[in-house]
């Protein structure tokens, strides 16, 4: 791997992309196989801080660099969140490595994912200019939603350097319900019964090696407990008593192995069980959001068969972790995603991944 950048300001961050004919940038590297390509890594840990808080229009604007968990205190000294729990905060995730990998956790099943939450973005495009895109308040209208295509981006568009997102009031309480699934079918009835119900959840998971649906719900004690006997009346189950280690550990990916390739697969609740039966014995599978991702962890050795399964299948998988392509299974055309490239990075000084 070649030499690191390691900007402390944006003016050193503006430099060292003008400087660099070919480059990645990365944040704490959590993520650590989006970034192993053969360029030079800018990394923009030392790029970070909060620079504005508003909290009563429920906005703040922070560094790339700037460790969710920081963000997350900060936040929560107001009573406010992000909504769409980020995944690997505990483990030294960026802001930036956030929006760029676009990952998002359980709370995006009723809130929306990382992208419905970010308002505006600072970055270094690939002719060296610093621009801005979106705004710093909620009701921005302005221009095309261009922050939005950095979500998920891989860092292929430009170097990012601020950001702008919206938060919510956090819920006064929290309670998860457990549901046993005899297997994928049966989780996947759960997990779309769940969904058109009037509850409301504040997440809908599942865990296919545990067999077991999880329902969170997210507001006032007692809503929280009578919605929770309605719940267990319509099937069989329990309430967990603290939860939120059990989330904490699906979130920072606790239950996949540290030497196993670790994948994000997006999916539809009815191709549930087609994925699951179709996955490697020694697989782990997580399925979040509503049933619209799963987190899949195999050993290397399995790397190979699950890539024929996700083809056949027509699925995608973005390896965050392991030695594997960082692409595995069947992906979509990315014509319009090209043409934004192609505006924001002619020269390519940044990897076309």
């Amino acid at each position: 791997m070649n030499a690191r950048l390691s900007p402390t300001t944006v003016d050193e961050l503006v430099e060292a992309v003008r400087s660099t004919p070919h480059l990645l940038a990365c944040g704490a590297q959590t993520k650590p196989r989006l970034s192993q390509l053969d360029v030079p890594l800018l990394e923009t840990r030392q790029l970070k801080g909060i620079t504005e808080y508003d909290s009563s229009e429920f906005t703040f604007t922070a560094l790339a660099g700037t460790p969710v968990a920081d963000i997350s205190a900060a936040l929560a000294e107001r009573g406010q969140y992000l909504p769409f729990d980020p995944v690997l905060a505990k483990r030294g995730t960026t802001l930036g490595g956030t929006v760029a990998a676009g990952v998002s956790g359980p709370g995006r099943f009723r809130y929306g994912a990382l992208r419905d939450f970010i308002l505006g973005v600072q970055f270094v495009d690939g002719s060296g200019q610093l621009l801005r895109m979106g705004g710093k308040v909620v009701k921005n209208a302005a221009g095309f939603d261009l922050p939005k295509f950095f979500v998920g981006s891989l860092g292929r568009f430009g170097v990012l350097a601020e950001f702008t997102f919206k938060v919510f009031p956090r819920p006064a309480s929290l309670l998860t319900v457990k549901i046993p699934a005899e297997n994928a079918a049966s989780i996947a009835r759960v997990m779309m019964d769940a969904s058109r119900a009037r509850w409301e959840l504040d997440a809908l998971d599942a865990s296919p090696n545990d067999r077991a649906v999880y329902l969170r719900l997210g507001g006032p004690a007692e809503a929280n407990d009578a919605l929770a006997a309605e719940i267990l009346a319509r099937w069989p189950g329990e309430i967990l008593g603290d939860a939120g280690a059990w989330w904490t550990s699906i979130t920072e990916f606790d239950w996949a192995p540290s030497a196993d390739v670790l994948l994000k697969v997006p999916l539809t609740p009815s191709r549930i069980a087609s994925l699951v039966d179709e996955l490697p014995g020694s697989a782990r599978v997580h399925i979040t959001a509503g049933g619209n991702t799963a987190w899949i962890s195999v050993p290397p050795a399995e790397v190979s068969t699950l890539d024929s399964k996700l083809t056949k299948l027509s699925l995608c998988g973005l390896v965050l972790r392991g030695e594997s392509s960082l692409k595995l299974g069947h992906w979509p055309a990315t014509a319009l995603a090209d043409r934004v490239k192609a505006v924001l990075d002619p020269v390519n000084r940044f990897p076309s991944i």
